[in-house]
This record gives structure tokens, C-alpha cells and sequence, in this order.
């Protein structure tokens, strides 16, 4: 049953390594709930502690967690369950139940890239991210990551911005957003992608929990991303992990002098792929992957600016406020397809007339470009004549505003509100 799966991941006095073994020698964590004490005596390496642990047959607060899930539209993932990806399975201490929020995409399908690195990072280290985030989701690739401020959150931002799936590694529980000026990514990540924790409900964002999330990061993927880290950093410690479990490791080479970046570089010394692109990376598993991978050719586009960056660093975008009412009488210049505001009253298009004056005029050449329903993000960059950094910044926006959605596919369209 699910609840006793629950009672068995919060047995302490043990790790994750040790619950495999438990696990590969009883059918499951029922048989392992009712086993008599002298069961376990044939295990050396199990700790009194942990077998008192296991003597401990109150459900209560398992419980509660299930009910908390419930409440809270938390998912439970079970280390038998089909959907368990393998090559997190595959790993020494894999987590025995994971918690989610979102949708959980079918990992083992899919060129899962990690992305990590310093919280304090330079407007180089961001600029990299935020441009590396776009390129692997452009060129088919998941980006996950561990959803912290700096190098993590620019990064997932870049990916949600190509319209890719990302998927947020907590270091507490599914419930608790950390940082709490993550808000609005944490609503993006689940949007589109899903956020996900071996840590039940109400657990805090303490340090012990981080070193363990990393090995799930590292698990979760085919390769992980190291963009720019010191000397002493957790983004290290998911490359060595990485290493450890037999994944790629990949780094983003900077400028020697930068003391957030002594770390990175160093990695390049120790066996690392040094990579300046998406592609660079996506491009190790084109084999693996047919028809997931591609070459997009607009990757190498997205730039932004250090005003944006350097914010991005010290604070998180906020939503904007709500739009002021506007003249009764909009401008209509510049409206391409008449079809698409000839029709009716009702369609999505006439009512974003209402949000124009709150609206700057890069937000509006993405508006109208959307005159007439769903578009790829690539055409609407190659219609508007300007630079896709520009245009791609400008989606971001609407998107905050609730003025446009993103589609499976790289598409968008106007949300009609």
C-alpha cells in the first residue's frame, strides 16, 4: 500500500543505499512493515537505530503526509512504479518515494540536461545561463535544476522561454516555495514541467536537505551543466556526483580572474566538456535520442542586456500590476488580418485592445503577430524583423501579465483575458 511506501522512505537511522537493499530482499515495504525484528538481524550493516526504526508501526504521520498530498494536489511516485525514471533508479541511493507538482515528463525519453551553479553569480555567468537554458530546451533537450536564485532560476527562465519543460529539484517540500521570490518560477516550473522532491509536505528548505537533492539533479540526467561555480560550491558537488554516476559533465569556461567561476574552470581541468552553445551539449545524444534532438538555427540569437541580468541577480521579476483602464477609444494602427479583428466581439484579439496603453511596443508586435491564433515562437520572431533576445524578452512579459500562453510545441497564443 502507499501509505506504508510512505512509512518506509521516513524510517531514520539509515540511508537510501541501505532501503535498496532492504527493498531488493523483501517483496515490498508492506512485507517490510510486518517483518519480525529477528529478520533483520541478517543484515550487517543495519544499524540498531535504524532497526528500531523499523520496529516502529505508527502510521500517523504517514498519514497525515498522504493527507497533505491530497490536499495540496501533491503526487506520489513509488521506486517500483512504471513511471519511476531508470536512470534515477540506477543510481547507489536512489530516493524510495518522490513528491511532484505539475506533470512528470517521461524522463527516460528524453535528453535530460542538468543545469546548476553559483547564487551569485556575474552578469557573464547569467547572460551564459539564461542563453544555455533557451538553446538545450530549443534543441529538444528537459532542463533540470534545482531552482535556487542565480545560475538555477536564470536558467530555467531561458528554457521556459524556448517553451521548453523543466522540472525543479526541491530541497524541501512540493508545498514550500524557496526561495520565496521564486514564486512566480515555481508556478512556471509546474506549469510546464513539474516540481519534484523526495521530501514530504511542510518539510523547510534546511541545508542538509541540498547535498541530497544534488544527487538528484545529477540522477535525473543524461548530462549536467556546471555554468559557473567557486571554489567551494554545491554546483561542484553535483558535478562530482555526475561523475559518480556516470554522467557527463559540462562547464561553461570563463574568465580566469572571476572568483565565481575558480570552481568551473577548474572542472575543465579534471575532464570536463568545455561548451559555448546548446547544440555543443544536445548534440552528444542526437544518437540516442533520434528525433527528439535538433539544431535549431535561432538558438544562437538570445542575448540580453546586463541592466536585465544584473536584476534578475538581486531580485525576481515581479508580476506586473493590472492593466489601466484604457481610453475608450484605442489607436488601431498597424493591425494586420482583418479577418482576425473583423470577427466577432468574443475573439482574443479584439479584448487585447483593452490591455494596449499597459502594454510597451515590443509587447505589442508580439500581440499582433498573435492576431490570428497559435504561432510558433520562431515565426513570430522572424516576422517581427527584430532580434530575437528582444522579441523572446517581450513573451516573457506578456506571459507574467497573463496576456499570452505558451503550447506544446514552441507555440503561443493570446490567453483572451
Amino acid at each position: 500500500m502507499l501509505i506504508h511506501w510512505i512509512w518506509f522512505a521516513t524510517r531514520a537511522g539509515m540511508g537510501d543505499k541501505m532501503k535498496s537493499v532492504l527493498l531488493s530482499h523483501f517483496e515490498d515495504p508492506e512485507a517490510i512493515y510486518f517483518a519480525p525484528e529477528l529478520e533483520f538481524e541478517r543484515f550487517e550493516d543495519l544499524s540498531p537505530a535504524a532497526v528500531e526504526s523499523m520496529m516502529d508501526k505508527d502510521l500517523t504521520d504517514c498519514e497525515e503526509i498522504l493527507g497533505q498530498c491530497q490536499q495540496k494536489g501533491i503526487h506520489l511516485l513509488t521506486f517500483r512504479d512504471a513511471a519511476y525514471p531508470n536512470r534515477l533508479k540506477n543510481i547507489p541511493d536512489p530516493p524510495m518515494v518522490l513528491y511532484y507538482k505539475g506533470t512528470l515528463p517521461v524522463f527516460d525519453e528524453l535528453p535530460v540536461i542538468g543545469v546548476v551553479g553559483t547564487r551569485r553569480a556575474s552578469v557573464y555567468g547569467l547572460t551564459a545561463a539564461k542563453r544555455l537554458g533557451y538553446q538545450i530546451a530549443a534543441c529538444g533537450g528537459c532542463v533540470v535544476s534545482g531552482m535556487a536564485t542565480g545560475i538555477d532560476g536564470v536558467a530555467m527562465k531561458g528554457a521556459l522561454t524556448a517553451g521548453g519543460t523543466v522540472v525543479g529539484v526541491l530541497g524541501c517540500g512540493a508545498d514550500i516555495v524557496y526561495p520565496a521570490s521564486n514564486r512566480w518560477l515555481y508556478a512556471d516550473a509546474e506549469k510546464y514541467g513539474c516540481l519534484l522532491t523526495e521530501f514530504p509536505p511542510g518539510t523547510p528548505p534546511i541545508g542538509r536537505n541540498f547535498p541530497r537533492r544534488n544527487r538528484i539533479i545529477s540522477g535525473l540526467s543524461c548530462g549536467v551543466l556546471v555554468v559557473e561555480a567557486p571554489e567551494r560550491s554545491g554546483a561542484l558537488i553535483t558535478a562530482r556526483l555526475s561523475a559518480d554516476q556516470g554522467r557527463d559533465v559540462f562547464v561553461v569556461p570563463a574568465n580566469i580572474d572571476v572568483e565565481s567561476a575558480v570552481g568551473s574552470n577548474a572542472l575543465m581541468r579534471d575532464g570536463a566538456i568545455p561548451v559555448s552553445s546548446g547544440w555543443d551539449i544536445l548534440s552528444e545524444y542526437r544518437y540516442q535520442f533520434p528525433g527528439k534532438v535538433r539544431q535549431s538555427r535561432t538558438v544562437s540569437r538570445l542575448t540580453a542586456t546586463e541592466e536585465e541580468l544584473s536584476r534578475e541577480r538581486e531580485e525576481p521579476l515581479k508580476v506586473a500590476q493590472e492593466p489601466k483602464k484604457p481610453p475608450e477609444k484605442p489607436a488601431k494602427k498597424h493591425l494586420p488580418r482583418k479577418k482576425g479583428i473583423d470577427n466577432s466581439e468574443k475573439s482574443a484579439y479584439s479584448d487585447f485592445k483593452k490591455t494596449r496603453p499597459a502594454l510597451s511596443p515590443d509587447e505589442m508586435t508580439v500581440v499582433t503577430a498573435l492576431g490570428d491564433g497559435q504561432r510558433l515562437v520562431d515565426d513570430v520572431i522572424a516576422e517581427s524583423g527584430k532580434a530575437a533576445g528582444v522579441i523572446l524578452a517581450a513573451l516573457t512579459l506578456l506571459e507574467v501579465k497573463g496576456v499570452i500562453r505558451r503550447l506544446p510545441g514552441r507555440k503561443v497564443e493570446l490567453t483572451g483575458k
